[in-house]
């Protein structure tokens, strides 16, 4: 595994000096948003964060049994409308947050909306299942400030091996070595203990390993933060 992801990683380089300029800059850039124009809106969205093979999809499915929520996997469309944006503004994401508008998250909202409706034509509201949107907390609250947010979290051990000897098809430039992915790691942690600070009880934290050991009791907990009512197929 080491010399594969050894041969990986020269093909597909990824800086943690990068990572922790960006945390920096995107931290500074969110930690004091307008508030939004319709705090409603976004209700139909439940964003599943976290680090990679953490159990994310596990709690997807939990959710997706739920009558009123359809499980539509990894989207890529938080992060195209930021492009979008940024390619607007023509500067890249987070130079021009601080000049953003209530109406411009209202604006940026309703789009991600618009891109996702075909996952509310069945059920009304949907998941939104992408790990690495935790770097975009403050973003999501800002353009959806009613969205659901939820960390699954696993024993680093486990979800950073397992990073570790998965081959990703791309995007996980991190995985390919130990001191990458523990990098990575901390600066995951901090940017969680970041939006529970400026904005507390935004995320519920939930654990794979509480969810397999009492799964019950954990299901009811996501579902009164998401808030749905307990069914049994969950």
């Amino acid at each position: 595994i080491a010399a594969a992801n050894a041969r990986q990683r020269r093909r597909a380089p990824w800086s943690a000096t990068a990572l922790a300029n960006f945390i920096d800059a995107a931290l500074a850039a969110t930690a004091t948003l307008p508030p939004p124009l319709d705090p409603s809106l976004g209700r139909e969205a439940i964003f599943i964060v976290g680090l990679p093979r953490s159990g994310s999809t596990l709690f997807e499915q939990v959710l997706a049994a739920h009558q009123q929520v359809e499980g539509a996997s990894e989207l890529p469309d938080l992060g195209e409308v930021v492009q979008q944006e940024s390619l607007r503004r023509r500067r890249p994401y987070p130079q021009w947050v601080a000049e953003a508008t209530p109406q411009d998250w209202q604006r940026l909202g309703r789009e991600y909306l618009r891109r996702t409706a075909r996952w509310r034509e069945r059920r009304p509201r949907f998941t939104d299942k992408l790990p690495n949107n935790f770097s975009h907390i403050g973003l999501i609250h800002a353009m959806l400030p009613d969205a659901t947010v939820i960390d699954v979290r696993r024993h680093p051990m486990d979800a950073c091996f397992s990073t570790f000897k998965q081959y990703f098809a791309e995007g996980q430039n991190f995985s390919y070595d130990l001191e990458d992915l523990g990098r990575y790691y901390r600066g995951y942690l901090a940017l969680m203990d970041h939006w529970d600070a400026v904005l507390p009880g935004k995320v519920l934290h939930v654990r794979y390993e509480e969810l397999v050991r009492a799964p019950e009791a954990g299901i009811r907990r996501l579902l009164e933060h998401c808030g749905l009512d307990f069914e049994p197929a969950c």
